[in-house]
């Protein structure tokens, strides 16, 4: 069972003064059955004159912050030692064919199935069409065991959309990057999860962290790491089977979950609004180190 150290930076630099703003953090990991949170710490620059923590519809930590105060800048940092492990999965085969899996949703009646419709409609930055059902049905053959295609879809994303830092932004249209068949994690999780739901199947966002390394014989360098994101399918009787488009490949230790909902949307690391500052400029800078290697 490794043990991370995770620091998480976001600065903001104003060109003009901010007298007042109000921001909301989603940075916090929870505790799951193979993810424990030993410490997590969030701290803003300047001092809030006001902050408290609760949780959201979806469960996730949300941390306020009000500066009341005019500023110039605006920096948080969070920091979080956890434990993760490897998710124990079932022959992904002996899953249901996916078509019973969507009837199922259809029928729900259950509270818990209930809860679980709502991640196979449309949302902000996840549309359903024609041109999604389409590229995920080469995966869904008719029969086929759900999540067996859902990992096959998902190396397929992972093969022949190529990974590019800046070649989208969060407001590039999904219809655009299906197009131009590049972007990055937020993107290609956005694919699949429009793919899926335009088939009738729930599946959620997810917003985290994920370990990487440094080239062959380089040394690994500060605050390259990034926020990353990744996709959960729903199995009837087995719960949330997660997926990760982006590498081709099913969770593991590797990552550390902060948040899920319908996109990014509702995981977004910062948002919120204020008055005044004119033009900004962003820096973030993310590490993810195993516990050893922190000290």
């Amino acid at each position: 069972m490794p043990e991370y150290i995770v620091t998480h930076k976001s600065r903001y630099d104003y060109e003009e003064t901010v007298s007042l703003c109000q921001n909301l953090a989603l940075m916090e990991p929870q505790d799951s059955e193979i993810q424990t949170v030993r410490h997590f710490a969030l701290t803003c620059e300047p001092v809030p004159a006001t902050r408290n923590r609760r949780k959201d519809y979806f469960g996730n930590a949300v941390h306020y912050f009000a500066i009341e105060q005019p500023h110039s800048h605006i920096e948080f940092v969070s920091a979080t030692d956890v434990f993760t492990e490897d998710p124990q999965y079932p022959d992904l085969a002996s899953s249901p064919p996916f078509e019973q899996v969507r009837d199922q949703i259809r029928r729900a009646l259950q509270p818990e199935e209930l809860e679980i419709v709502q991640y196979t409609l449309p949302s902000r930055f996840v549309p359903t069409g024609r041109e999604f059902a389409e590229l995920a049905a080469q995966d869904f053959q008719e029969g086929r065991p759900l999540a067996e295609a859902a990992m096959a879809f998902t190396r397929r994303i992972y093969e022949e959309f190529k990974y590019e830092s800046g070649s989208t932004t969060i407001l590039t249209p999904l219809k655009q990057v299906l197009k131009i068949r590049k972007g990055v994690c937020q993107d290609f999780s956005h694919i699949f999860l429009a793919g899926l739901r335009s088939l009738g199947l729930p599946c959620r966002y997810v917003s985290g962290y994920i370990e990487t390394y440094p080239p062959p014989g380089q040394p690994r360098l500060q605050g390259a790491d990034a926020s990353h994101a990744w996709v959960s399918i729903y199995w009837p009787g087995q719960g949330w089977l997660d997926l990760d488009p982006t590498n081709g490949k099913l969770r593991t230790h590797e990552y550390i979950q902060a948040a899920v909902g319908r996109d990014y949307q509702d995981v977004s690391p910062l948002r919120g609004v204020l008055f005044g500052g004119g033009k900004h400029k962003v820096h973030v800078s993310v590490d993810v180190k195993r516990k050893e290697e922190a000290v």
